[in-house]
Protein backbone atom coordinates (compact mmCIF):
# COMPACT_ATOMS: atom_id res chain seq x y z
CA UNK A 1 0.00 0.00 0.00
CA UNK A 2 1.09 3.48 -0.93
CA UNK A 3 1.86 6.07 1.88
CA UNK A 4 -0.88 8.42 -0.10
CA UNK A 5 -2.95 6.09 0.33
CA UNK A 6 -2.64 4.34 3.97
CA UNK A 7 -3.03 8.13 5.23
CA UNK A 8 -6.27 8.30 3.45
CA UNK A 9 -7.46 5.40 4.92
CA UNK A 10 -6.00 6.56 7.88
CA UNK A 11 -8.09 9.90 8.09
CA UNK A 12 -11.28 7.81 7.15
CA UNK A 13 -10.59 5.66 10.30
CA UNK A 14 -10.55 8.39 12.56
CA UNK A 15 -13.09 10.34 11.40
CA UNK A 16 -15.25 7.95 11.98
CA UNK A 17 -14.06 7.78 15.42
CA UNK A 18 -13.60 11.57 16.19
CA UNK A 19 -16.42 11.20 19.22
CA UNK A 20 -15.02 8.49 20.91
CA UNK A 21 -11.29 9.71 20.95
CA UNK A 22 -13.11 12.89 22.54
CA UNK A 23 -15.02 11.33 24.89
CA UNK A 24 -11.56 9.79 25.53
CA UNK A 25 -9.54 12.41 25.96
CA UNK A 26 -12.71 14.04 28.01
CA UNK A 27 -12.44 11.20 30.78
CA UNK A 28 -8.87 11.77 30.89
CA UNK A 29 -9.07 15.55 31.79
CA UNK A 30 -11.77 14.51 34.27
CA UNK A 31 -9.78 11.98 35.76
CA UNK A 32 -6.47 13.52 35.93
CA UNK A 33 -8.19 16.73 37.02
CA UNK A 34 -9.69 15.05 40.14
CA UNK A 35 -6.27 13.60 41.03
CA UNK A 36 -4.90 17.40 40.93
CA UNK A 37 -7.54 18.34 42.66
CA UNK A 38 -7.00 16.12 45.51
CA UNK A 39 -3.20 17.00 45.67
CA UNK A 40 -4.71 20.87 45.69
CA UNK A 41 -6.92 20.15 48.52
CA UNK A 42 -4.53 18.48 50.90
CA UNK A 43 -1.48 20.43 50.21
CA UNK A 44 -2.38 24.12 48.44
CA UNK A 45 -6.53 24.83 49.22
CA UNK A 46 -7.66 27.84 48.25
CA UNK A 47 -7.08 30.78 48.86
CA UNK A 48 -8.68 32.71 52.04
CA UNK A 49 -10.37 35.15 50.38
CA UNK A 50 -11.20 34.02 47.55
CA UNK A 51 -14.96 35.32 48.08
CA UNK A 52 -13.65 38.76 47.58
CA UNK A 53 -11.30 37.54 45.05
CA UNK A 54 -14.15 37.16 42.80
CA UNK A 55 -15.36 41.19 42.98
CA UNK A 56 -11.81 41.98 41.59
CA UNK A 57 -11.48 42.26 37.40
CA UNK A 58 -7.81 41.47 37.83
CA UNK A 59 -9.28 38.07 39.36
CA UNK A 60 -11.66 37.25 37.26
CA UNK A 61 -9.52 38.12 34.23
CA UNK A 62 -7.23 35.44 35.25
CA UNK A 63 -9.89 32.91 35.50
CA UNK A 64 -10.95 34.14 31.66
CA UNK A 65 -7.58 33.80 30.35
CA UNK A 66 -7.05 30.07 31.55
CA UNK A 67 -10.26 28.77 31.32
CA UNK A 68 -9.15 29.99 27.49
CA UNK A 69 -6.11 28.47 27.47
CA UNK A 70 -7.74 25.37 28.41
CA UNK A 71 -10.55 25.60 25.23
CA UNK A 72 -7.83 25.95 22.90
CA UNK A 73 -5.63 23.46 24.54
CA UNK A 74 -8.34 20.85 23.95
CA UNK A 75 -8.85 21.85 20.69
CA UNK A 76 -4.91 21.63 20.04
CA UNK A 77 -5.12 18.25 22.02
CA UNK A 78 -7.33 16.54 19.46
CA UNK A 79 -6.27 18.07 16.32
CA UNK A 80 -2.94 16.26 16.95
CA UNK A 81 -4.08 13.40 17.41
CA UNK A 82 -5.11 12.74 14.14
CA UNK A 83 -2.62 11.37 11.43
CA UNK A 84 -3.57 14.80 9.36
CA UNK A 85 -3.79 17.78 10.94
CA UNK A 86 -5.86 20.67 10.25
CA UNK A 87 -5.49 24.23 10.96
CA UNK A 88 -9.24 24.89 12.55
CA UNK A 89 -7.88 24.22 16.10
CA UNK A 90 -5.92 27.88 15.78
CA UNK A 91 -9.23 29.57 15.73
CA UNK A 92 -9.38 28.57 19.78
CA UNK A 93 -6.16 30.48 19.95
CA UNK A 94 -7.34 33.96 18.87
CA UNK A 95 -9.85 34.64 21.51
CA UNK A 96 -7.08 33.53 24.47
CA UNK A 97 -4.48 35.91 22.37
CA UNK A 98 -7.38 38.80 22.54
CA UNK A 99 -7.82 38.21 25.75
CA UNK A 100 -4.50 38.50 27.05
CA UNK A 101 -3.63 41.96 24.86
CA UNK A 102 -6.60 43.07 26.74
CA UNK A 103 -5.91 42.13 30.21
CA UNK A 104 -2.57 42.78 29.95
CA UNK A 105 -3.24 46.32 27.87
CA UNK A 106 -5.35 47.35 30.87
CA UNK A 107 -3.29 46.06 33.73
CA UNK A 108 -0.29 48.46 32.05
CA UNK A 109 -2.85 51.39 31.63
CA UNK A 110 -4.20 51.85 35.14
CA UNK A 111 -1.07 50.62 36.69
CA UNK A 112 1.83 53.35 37.14
CA UNK A 113 5.24 53.01 35.79
CA UNK A 114 6.94 51.97 38.55
CA UNK A 115 4.61 49.33 40.15
CA UNK A 116 4.83 46.92 37.03
CA UNK A 117 8.05 45.22 38.32
CA UNK A 118 6.14 44.41 41.48
CA UNK A 119 3.40 42.98 39.96
CA UNK A 120 4.90 40.94 37.34
CA UNK A 121 7.27 39.65 39.99
CA UNK A 122 4.68 38.79 42.66
CA UNK A 123 4.80 37.05 45.96
CA UNK A 124 4.05 33.33 44.59
CA UNK A 125 6.39 32.97 41.43
CA UNK A 126 8.33 30.03 42.90
CA UNK A 127 4.68 27.90 43.82
CA UNK A 128 3.81 28.86 40.18
CA UNK A 129 6.54 27.16 38.65
CA UNK A 130 6.34 24.19 40.79
CA UNK A 131 2.58 23.58 41.50
CA UNK A 132 1.45 23.72 37.70
CA UNK A 133 3.67 21.13 36.75
CA UNK A 134 3.01 18.90 40.05
CA UNK A 135 -0.73 19.65 39.13
CA UNK A 136 -0.43 18.36 35.74
CA UNK A 137 1.55 15.35 36.17
CA UNK A 138 -1.96 13.21 37.00
CA UNK A 139 -3.93 15.30 33.34
CA UNK A 140 -0.43 14.30 31.69
CA UNK A 141 -0.44 10.75 32.12
CA UNK A 142 -4.35 9.99 31.96
CA UNK A 143 -4.05 12.12 28.55
CA UNK A 144 -1.02 10.32 27.06
CA UNK A 145 -2.47 6.55 27.96
CA UNK A 146 -5.79 7.98 26.29
CA UNK A 147 -3.66 9.57 23.03
CA UNK A 148 -2.38 5.81 22.77
CA UNK A 149 -5.49 4.91 20.66
CA UNK A 150 -5.24 7.67 17.89
CA UNK A 151 -2.79 7.64 15.39
CA UNK A 152 -1.17 11.09 15.35
CA UNK A 153 1.16 12.43 12.62
CA UNK A 154 3.04 13.46 14.63
CA UNK A 155 3.56 11.79 18.10
CA UNK A 156 5.92 13.96 19.99
CA UNK A 157 3.83 17.42 18.52
CA UNK A 158 0.57 15.36 19.99
CA UNK A 159 2.42 14.63 23.61
CA UNK A 160 3.67 18.47 23.46
CA UNK A 161 -0.28 19.18 23.18
CA UNK A 162 -1.10 17.01 25.94
CA UNK A 163 1.39 18.82 27.96
CA UNK A 164 -0.52 21.98 26.72
CA UNK A 165 -3.92 20.85 27.94
CA UNK A 166 -2.34 19.37 30.94
CA UNK A 167 -0.59 22.68 32.40
CA UNK A 168 -3.53 24.54 31.32
CA UNK A 169 -6.01 21.88 33.55
CA UNK A 170 -3.22 22.37 36.38
CA UNK A 171 -3.28 26.49 35.78
CA UNK A 172 -7.47 26.52 36.17
CA UNK A 173 -6.90 24.66 39.73
CA UNK A 174 -3.58 26.87 40.75
CA UNK A 175 -5.43 29.72 40.35
CA UNK A 176 -8.02 29.59 43.03
CA UNK A 177 -4.95 29.22 45.65
CA UNK A 178 -2.44 31.92 43.56
CA UNK A 179 -2.94 35.49 45.60
CA UNK A 180 -1.14 36.95 42.09
CA UNK A 181 -3.69 38.28 40.18
CA UNK A 182 -2.10 40.64 37.76
CA UNK A 183 -2.29 39.45 34.48
CA UNK A 184 1.46 40.71 34.17
CA UNK A 185 2.40 37.93 36.48
CA UNK A 186 -0.01 35.06 35.11
CA UNK A 187 1.30 35.91 31.51
CA UNK A 188 4.57 35.42 32.43
CA UNK A 189 5.10 32.73 35.44
CA UNK A 190 1.73 30.84 34.04
CA UNK A 191 3.38 29.98 31.21
CA UNK A 192 6.77 29.58 32.18
CA UNK A 193 5.44 26.76 34.55
CA UNK A 194 3.83 25.44 31.14
CA UNK A 195 7.15 24.80 29.32
CA UNK A 196 8.43 21.68 31.08
CA UNK A 197 5.26 19.89 31.14
CA UNK A 198 5.33 20.42 27.39
CA UNK A 199 8.48 19.11 26.62
CA UNK A 200 7.98 16.14 29.05
CA UNK A 201 4.59 15.50 26.96
CA UNK A 202 6.62 15.56 24.08
CA UNK A 203 9.44 13.41 24.95
CA UNK A 204 7.06 11.24 26.53
CA UNK A 205 4.75 11.20 23.31
CA UNK A 206 7.61 10.71 21.03
CA UNK A 207 7.77 7.36 22.59
CA UNK A 208 4.95 6.54 23.30
CA UNK A 209 2.26 7.65 20.52
CA UNK A 210 4.20 5.90 17.58
CA UNK A 211 2.26 4.00 15.21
Amino acid sequence: MKTEQLVASLVVDRAASTRPLGRAVGRAVVAGALVSLVIFAFEFGPRVDLAAAFETWRFDAKLVLVLSALMAAIGACLAMARPVVTTRWRRAVLPLLLIAAVALGTELAVLPAAAWKARLVGSNALVCLTAIPLFALAPLAALLLALRRAAPASPALAGAAAGALAAAIAAVIYAFHCFDDSPLFVLTWYSLATIPVVLLGAAVGRRLLRW
